[in-house]
């Protein structure tokens, strides 16, 4: 299933969307909110694969909001007004629905939203830290990575957490104000960390050693650090906390 929040601030338009959502097997409502601010809101305590999310709003408009959010979901644009659409796909939208649109059209979207889905799955799914190569993971307690036009020494068990943000990862480093912006994929990366680090969402790689706490779907780090656990890795995640956890 592909969990979804629906937004617009025209009641109908938001009644329209919702009974959409519903006629797809494969979409989930989580959620309908009339502003951007209030799906702000509940973003901040929960998580969705995919966001339909009306552009022309008062207060923050669509595209802003999209653009504020750190990771943001997969997208899908609607709007009355066809020359927000290019701005739309600069932002990586999986599609732009123009109103007045009907169930067809919204069909369409969804089914992108499930091939982007399965694109997006295959690629970003858990893997075990020993690799062909031998157990390269644990091999090296450091990492050599190209910044800009440095090559810079990174020390493993320093690693607080990596963010992947489309082909470019922040490795998030203790002690450092700002994270090292380097040309990787995911993937590649995890190949090379050890058993302490774990894959908890698409776009994020925790070093489990620097956990503070666990609510509900997040993962504290610091008082400033909240990041989300995906659908997709909730079991293996789950499954490391039971293995850890002492109480009744």
């Amino acid at each position: 299933m592909i969990r979804c929040l629906a937004i617009d601030d025209e009641p109908l338009a938001l009644q329209q969307l919702v009974a959409y959502i519903h006629k797809v097997p494969f979409l989930e409502l989580a959620a309908q909110c009339q502003s951007a601010l209030e799906a702000r809101q509940f973003l901040e305590n929960d998580t969705v694969d995919a966001i339909f999310c009306d552009i022309n709003m008062p207060d923050l408009n669509g595209m802003d909001f999209v653009k504020s959010l750190a990771v943001p979901p997969l997208i899908v644009f609607t709007t009355a007004y066809s020359e927000y659409a290019v701005e739309g796909f600069r932002v990586n939208a999986v599609d732009y629905l123009l109103k007045p649109f009907g169930l067809q059209d919204f069909q369409r979207a969804a089914n992108r939203l499930k091939d982007r889905m399965k694109t997006e799955d295959s690629e970003h799914a858990p893997t075990t830290p020993a690799t062909e190569s031998g157990g390269s993971a644990i091999a090296n307690a450091h990492l050599f990575l190209k910044t800009d036009y440095r090559v810079v020494k990174v020390n493993i068990p320093d690693i607080r957490y990596i963010e992947g943000m489309s082909e470019y990862l922040k490795v998030w480093v203790e002690g450092e104000a700002k994270p090292i912006i380097t040309l990787l994929s995911m993937k590649k990366i995890e190949e090379r960390l050890p058993d302490y680090f774990m894959r908890i969402h698409r776009s994020y790689i925790i070093n489990l050693n620097k956990i503070q706490e666990v609510n509900k779907n997040r993962v504290i780090l610091d008082s400033e650090t909240y990041l989300p656990v995906g659908d997709l890795y909730k079991e293996a995640f789950q499954s490391y906390l039971n293995t850890n956890f002492l109480g009744k």
